[in-house]
């Protein structure tokens, strides 16, 4: 019988430390008993959470579903997802309320990503006087995150600047950042994918200074190097599916590698000498998808349990030129009712639900035990806009996608009463998870079917 492994286990090598994904040998039949403690402290599958934002609102008209309950069509912006069809609920009706002015003035974009996750209004200032509320990525790290090497990753297209004002009086602060651990402290995401690759893996190095590193990189063939003899080690003690599923996830690892390679050493500014951030993809799409590839990969091997992902800051005036809309996102989502603009709006929404798809897949593709990872994940997809025009932060799009090992019941276009609180789903998302909290920023109760 296959020795059995402790879900913890850590390959360590020369400035590199590498988790592993889920192996049967880390599940509590592998030691032949039925109690985890003699499995080396192994531990069930683990439930995960990802929350999802894009900026500027929806083209609902393409969003919203005709039918309610299971067997609703795909509008033209869901279409992408038919590969994941019968994974994932629409939540119509929810409201973030306290993202509307409330005496406050202009300001709904910084408003809207401050509040999405926390449901507190924020306070208006370009000061170092900031407050919102925490929010509910947070408290799920605060119990997720207890057995993991991070408690949350918080990446993002867009770094954003966390001082001075950025819409209409309110700190850039506002409009930045998603997750906050307290009422005063946001957690800044992370944009560049060799950063977020260094984070998961601890391929860096204490006090190196970028240009040692630079110079490391370009003698070393792959932070696998460093962990070779171990993993070989482990490889012998466990049975052939648990070979096959090492095999493929050494082979994701490099491949992440490699393509992080390619961006930071083709011809670009830098070869002009301009500077450009290593490891960050010119293009766009490739930039959300290596995100996305590490997001599923801190998953798989339990680095954190719970993730934000920024498609792009709040109010973000992007081109998407590459899809046929050179104009800026901002612009077009005041479209004014006009058709060609509202056309191109909802080309925008599109792209950005393929991204979602995407990742999507790529959970349900990844096996985990006797399921996948998207089983045993609840990944939270929306904008704290409705409509773009209008600036609304009720009748929100928001999509869940996932099972959360159980929590949630997908397939379905779920229509809540108007102007219900979306920290209510919040609410019902952590109580599956087992760390129930009575209130969070202006929530009514619980959703009890979601």
């Amino acid at each position: 019988m296959p020795t059995p492994l402790s879900r913890r286990m850590l390959l360590r090598g020369t400035g590199a430390t590498i988790a592993l994904p889920l192996l049967d040998a880390m599940l509590p039949h592998a030691a032949g008993t039925a109690t985890a403690a003699t499995a080396g402290g192994a531990e069930a599958a683990p439930v995960r959470a990802a929350f999802l934002y894009v900026p500027n609102g929806i083209h609902m008209e393409d969003w919203t579903p005709k039918q309610q309950g299971a067997g609703f069509d795909l509008p033209p912006t869901l279409e992408p997802l038919c590969g994941v069809y019968g994974k994932f609920s629409i939540h119509s009706g929810l409201a973030q309320q306290k993202a509307a002015a409330n005496g406050d003035g202009p300001g709904d974009h910084a408003r809207a990503l401050a509040t999405f996750l926390t449901g507190t209004q924020a306070r208006k200032t370009a000061g170092a006087d900031i407050r919102a509320g925490v929010s509910v990525d947070q408290l799920a790290a605060a119990h997720l995150g207890k057995r993991t090497r991070l408690p949350s990753l918080e990446i993002g297209t867009e770094g954003g600047g966390q001082s001075g004002s950025c819409d209409s009086g309110y700190s850039c602060v506002y409009s930045s950042n998603i997750s906050w651990r307290s009422e005063s402290q946001s957690v800044p995401k992370e944009s560049d994918p060799r950063l977020v690759f260094d984070r998961l893996f601890a391929a860096g190095r204490a006090g190196e200074s970028d240009e040692a590193r630079l110079r490391r990189e370009r003698h070393s063939r792959s932070i696998l190097d460093y962990v070779r003899e171990e993993a070989r080690g482990v490889e012998r003690t466990v049975g052939a599916g648990d070979r096959r599923k090492l095999d493929e996830y050494f082979t994701a690892v490099r491949e992440l590698e490699v393509r992080l390679d390619r961006f930071s050493s083709a011809t670009s500014a830098r070869d002009l000498g301009l500077e450009r951030p290593d490891g960050v993809p010119e293009q766009y799409e490739e930039h959300l998808r290596i995100l996305a590839d590490l997001l599923v990969l801190s998953f798989l091997t339990d680095t954190t349990r719970v993730s934000t992902f920024v498609f792009a800051n709040e109010g973000s005036n992007k081109s998407y030129s590459f899809i046929g809309v050179p104009e800026g996102h901002h612009d077009l989502s005041h479209h004014g009712r006009n058709a060609a603009k509202q056309a191109k709006v909802q080309r925008i929404n599109r792209f950005h639900v393929t991204q979602l798809a995407y990742l999507l897949e790529k959970l349900d593709r990844t096996r985990e035990g006797d399921g996948s990872l998207l089983d045993r994940t609840l990944v939270l997809y929306g904008s704290g806009i409705g409509d773009g025009d209008r600036h609304n932060h009720d009748d929100l799009p928001v999509l869940l996608a996932g099972a959360g090992g159980g929590v949630a019941k997908p397939g379905r276009h779920v229509v809540h009463t108007s102007g219900t609180p979306l920290t209510n789903l919040y609410l019902a998302m952590l109580e599956g998870f087992g760390c129930p909290t009575d209130k969070l920023g202006d929530s009514t109760g619980r959703l009890s079917d979601i």
